[in-house]
């Protein structure tokens, strides 16, 4: 490969959709086991590259030359071949330096604590550091020097005003997780988390519920990308470029999220906007009946509604994960609050919020099989709807004008 990424595991990174942006080259994802990563080194048949986890400090033995910065951080994550010769950079500073800027976070005076211990807690140390941060802690399981347990950090440090995520937890495939909770520091003004993947983890999640300022780390991967093609190529690319991209790549890769009552119109809204956007369409209740070979009511029928509830946040769990797709909900997806944190992760939630009168009982919908039942489901349901929702479209009109209504404000 000429231009590219390694590393262990890369499933369904980021990184290609953002190089082809920047330019007209082609870059590629390479997975490399432990053992391949010194052959591949060596071999030096590449022209550029990034380095992610767990590779970043692994490299730097197989460089001949490695920039100051990369030096002081101890941290490589971009290699070009320069005539033979293997120079390493770390472009990670100046992208994760952006994010904060982007997300408007000032670490100037401030303790900082920053959870985890690997290359990429490095980085953040540097940066921390270079704006001015007064106090930097870095965490891990096991104590060492110059790190402390996530216990300490909570019960001598919850004082910290900033902190950062520098772990894997919460990154896909294992979506749920965080290496502390933003709640168990108070006097939080800003937290942020590397991972890209999902757009929003648990850790930012909880921190944004808290009205705490903090991002995820798609600006830092645009970013760092854009200083790493610099260094591929030696001419500088144009900084508008970066909030062009991250929006672009924000928008593709952000799912929409149809919630509302039976009967509501969610299948019929996801089949035209699939059609019309060019956007895969999941239907969690299609999923479940796939998965379990049996129809919704029969497994209400049999197995009662907690078995199908627990069945169904399964089903929604998997359909959180994917990215650039459109999701139709059950209508008592909400009654799971982790159903609508995990649909969060990824996803813009819209509720279709047509009048209960308008609303058609069915015999194949087991909570909704009389106008009493809607009715009553309407009562209980609404506040959540309306709680879990990003944007409520009324939808007291046609399929196509309920689907206007959420391309309208989708590609704002």
């Amino acid at each position: 490969m000429e231009y590219g990424l390694i590393g262990e595991h890369l499933p369904h990174s980021f990184s290609p959709e953002i190089h082809k942006r920047i330019g007209d080259y082609k870059y590629e994802i390479k997975e490399l086991r432990p053992e391949e990563l010194e052959d591949f080194i060596k071999s030096r048949d590449f022209k550029g590259i990034n380095v992610t986890i767990p590779y970043k400090q692994a490299v730097i033995p197989f460089l001949d030359e490695i920039d100051e910065a990369a030096k002081a951080i101890g941290a490589v994550n971009t290699i070009v071949n320069r005539n033979g010769k293997l120079f390493g950079y770390n472009t990670d500073f100046g992208g994760l330096r952006a994010l904060f800027e982007h997300a408007g976070i000032s670490v100037f005076g401030k303790k900082a604590v920053i959870l985890g211990n690997g290359g990429t807690s490095h980085t953040a140390k540097a940066v921390l550091k270079a704006l001015g941060a007064q106090t930097v802690l870095k965490t891990d399981i096991i104590p060492g020097e110059g790190v402390i347990t996530n216990e300490e950090a909570v019960l001598r440090h919850s004082d910290a005003q900033i902190l950062i995520n520098t772990t894997p937890c919460g990154m896909f495939p294992k979506l749920s997780g965080m290496a502390a909770n933003p709640a168990d520091f108070p006097h939080l003004e800003g937290a942020i988390d590397v991972v890209y993947n999902p757009l929003k983890t648990d850790f930012v999640q909880r921190a944004q519920s808290l009205g705490v300022p903090s991002e995820g780390g798609l600006y830092m991967l645009v970013m760092q990308a854009i200083l790493a093609a610099e260094h591929f190529f030696e001419k500088p690319v144009p900084k508008e470029k970066a909030e062009s991209i991250f929006s672009e790549i924000l928008r593709m890769k952000t799912n929409i999220v149809l919630i509302g009552m039976p009967a509501s119109g969610k299948t019929t809204a996801g089949k035209i906007l699939s059609e019309e956007l060019k956007m895969p369409l999941f239907d969690s209740d299609e999923l479940i009946i796939e998965k379990t070979g049996r129809e919704i009511s029969d497994i209400f029928e049999k197995k009662g509604e907690p078995a199908f509830r627990k069945i169904e946040s399964e089903a929604v769990l998997e359909l959180s994960g994917k990215t650039g797709v459109i999701i139709a909900t059950g209508g008592g997806a909400i009654l799971n609050p982790e159903n609508m944190r995990n649909l969060s992760k990824n996803g813009r939630i819209y509720f279709i919020d047509r009048p209960v009168e308008k609303l058609v009982p069915t015999s194949d919908r087991p909570t909704a099989s009389t106008a009493e039942a809607i009715k009553k489901r309407y009562e209980e349901r609404y506040p959540l709807y309306k709680k879990y929702a990003d944007i409520i479209i009324d939808a007291d009109c046609s399929p196509a004008e309920v689907c206007r209504k959420i391309k309208e404000d989708f590609r704002k």
